[in-house]
């Protein structure tokens, strides 16, 4: 059989919606991992996706994260978020905040899912905002949870990936001018090592196709004309275990659907699988 796989920071999933529905009727995806939903689990889009035949793992809280996996081939063991998964003790933002005992909040960042043949996560890694912020080291310790998280499924003989928005380019040629990046987040040597460290557990980094230029990049800033200008990074990435390495058939970046008003800023990344 023949199974598509696709992950896409869909950068609130509410905003996109025309727009994710037409991508999935042109693309037809049997599995779709999606982050950055910008929405409360029972504020996802449930029927709009149903009618396009698909089944939906969300889990959201509303704010600046959220993640899902929509599935046309089955959708069963779903976990949300990860077993040790660390909490972000965000900053006070008013004084009522800086009277109340602050509690580190468990972001809603990860799920996963078995689709059929296969099973996945789907992942929105912090963003690490600075070097020196409290979200960089907190950046840090989530990649470590999911490191842990993924070990058992990495080993099984079922074909299995973490695929989503990593936050992370793992190489300089992944970033179209690593010169302008020194002393930011994305390209740390910290970053890049936590990535070799969850690649160690048995994950090969699924490279895919470019549809134009020399290099996949799956992310352009809105701004200063990034994308025209192909000023972009690779951060959406397919980790994956040995058997579903050996599936893969194709993988390439839908640049196109990066194209035009009211769309992400990041591309769609699709994997075709022989299985």
């Amino acid at each position: 059989m023949t199974v598509r796989v696709a992950t896409w920071n869909i950068n609130s999933v509410n905003a996109r919606l025309p727009k994710l529905v037409e991508w999935l009727g042109s693309a037809a995806p049997d599995v779709l991992c999606l982050q950055e939903l910008k929405c409360a689990t029972d504020a996802f889009p449930f029927d709009a996706v149903r009618e396009l035949g698909y089944e939906t793992a969300a889990h959201g809280n509303g704010r600046w994260n959220g993640v899902a996996i929509l599935s046309k081939i089955g959708l069963e063991d779903v976990v949300r978020g990860l077993p040790d998964q660390p909490g972000y003790l965000a900053e006070a933002t008013g004084a009522e905040d800086a009277l109340i005992a602050p509690e580190p909040e468990q972001e809603a960042r990860a799920v996963a899912a078995t689709c059929g043949p296969v099973r996945v996560w789907s992942v929105y890694v912090p963003n690490g905002r600075e070097v020196d912020h409290a979200h960089y080291a907190y950046k840090l310790e989530w990649l470590a949870a999911l490191r842990e998280a993924v070990r058992e499924d990495t080993a099984g003989g079922r074909p299995f990936a973490v695929l989503g928005d990593f936050n992370v380019a793992p190489t300089d040629e992944d970033v179209w001018d690593v010169a302008k990046f020194e002393g930011l987040t994305h390209v740390t040597p910290a970053e890049r090592a936590a990535l070799a460290d969850l690649r160690a557990v048995g994950l090969t980094d699924v490279f895919p196709r470019a549809l134009k230029y020399d290099h996949p990049y799956t992310f352009w800033d809105y701004r200063a004309l990034a994308f025209p200008k192909n000023y972009g990074m690779r951060i959406d990435l397919t980790y994956a275990n040995k058997p579903f390495v050996e599936a893969v058939s194709d993988s390439y970046v839908d640049r196109e659907a990066r194209k035009g008003k009211g769309t992400s800023d990041h591309a769609p990344v699709v994997v075709d699988l022989a299985l």
